[in-house]
């Protein structure tokens, strides 16, 4: 190989490498703002927004309905400042817990992070001011507590699990309040997802069980014997086949929400099964049934949205 060769190897050598770096830089920003969670977040509040919240409006009035577009908009950045700063102060503990998503965040210096924390929350706060000052106040709440939950309250037992819940909920609330939808179908809903993202949340602990304890965090399952969590999970789940029931049986729902609650009882059912089991193979089976099944549930409500509107 002459010198020319060589120089020109190098080159490429350098710019692969460099590009290989922006790569990582830009999956690490995208990991460490959960920005696929918040992709998911936003899917669940159009379909609920529209379908659920929203019966009376046509399609085309919904479209052209930029307020509510701008709300999902402030939520959707809100999510995304609330991974950026819930990865910063967990950072060390993800270093064990998720090593290859540390890993990938580790090309980008944590400063960054906080740069974009601060710029999505400026945004979101100034697109909320001009849709209207309860949107602002409700955004500001909304941060704060994002931030509050992430710096304090995840360590605090079982108000860490209740926290991370509603806050996740919270941009639902917004729009039940803002379209005035209230039943008795749509309380027994939030309560449905309310349970259930709370057995996840708990689930989810018995697996860093031992990484949460070293690093501070008093959760259910590292405070409470394995039985007893195991006992709390259980019933929680029993809890959520009764709203289900509630809701197949008094409310009237129909279509392919009501397969969805008839089949969520086995689902649940078979959930109880794999906690009895208590292995970790079990736990970890059961919390991505549950994580699966939330998802089903968006898609069985736009089925049905979609059934209703035609």
């Amino acid at each position: 190989m002459n010198y020319s060769e060589k120089e020109n190897f190098q080159q490429k050598n350098i710019k692969s490498k460099s590009l290989f770096y922006r790569v990582s830089q830009f999956v690490g920003f995208l990991l460490g703002a959960r920005f696929f969670v918040a992709i998911l977040l936003t899917f669940a509040l159009y379909v609920s927004t529209f379908f659920l919240f929203n019966q009376d409006e046509t399609f085309r009035k919904f479209v052209f309905d930029f307020k509510v577009h701008g709300i999902i908009f402030c939520t959707v950045l809100t999510i995304l400042a609330g991974g950026i700063i819930n990865q910063f102060y967990d950072f060390e503990k993800d270093h064990i817990v998720k090593p290859f998503r540390t890993r990938i965040q580790s090309f980008i210096k944590q400063k960054y992070f906080l740069y974009v924390y601060l710029f999505l929350c400026i945004i979101s706060l100034t697109v909320a001011w001009l849709i209207s000052h309860n949107v602002f106040l409700f955004f500001v709440v909304y941060q704060f507590f994002m931030w509050f939950y992430s710096h304090k309250l995840s360590r605090i037992l079982i108000v860490n699990n209740l926290t991370f819940v509603s806050l996740t909920l919270y941009p639902f609330f917004g729009m039940m309040v803002y379209y005035e939808t209230f039943s008795r179908k749509v309380l027994l809903m939030a309560i449905f997802l309310f349970l259930i993202l709370l057995c996840i949340d708990i689930v989810k602990d018995t697996l860093t069980k031992s990484v949460d304890k070293a690093f501070g965090y008093i959760t259910i399952p590292n405070y409470f014997k394995s039985n007893t969590t195991k006992s709390i999970i259980i019933s929680l789940l029993i809890i959520t086949m009764a709203v289900s029931m509630k809701l197949i049986i008094r409310t009237g729902i129909s279509g392919f929400m009501a397969y969805y609650f008839t089949g969520g009882l086995f689902v649940m059912i078979f959930c109880i099964y794999l906690l009895l089991n208590s292995t970790r193979k079990s736990k970890f089976l059961t919390l991505n049934i549950l994580r699966f099944w939330v998802f089903v549930g968006i898609i069985a409500m736009l089925l049905n949205g979609i059934e209703n509107k035609l």
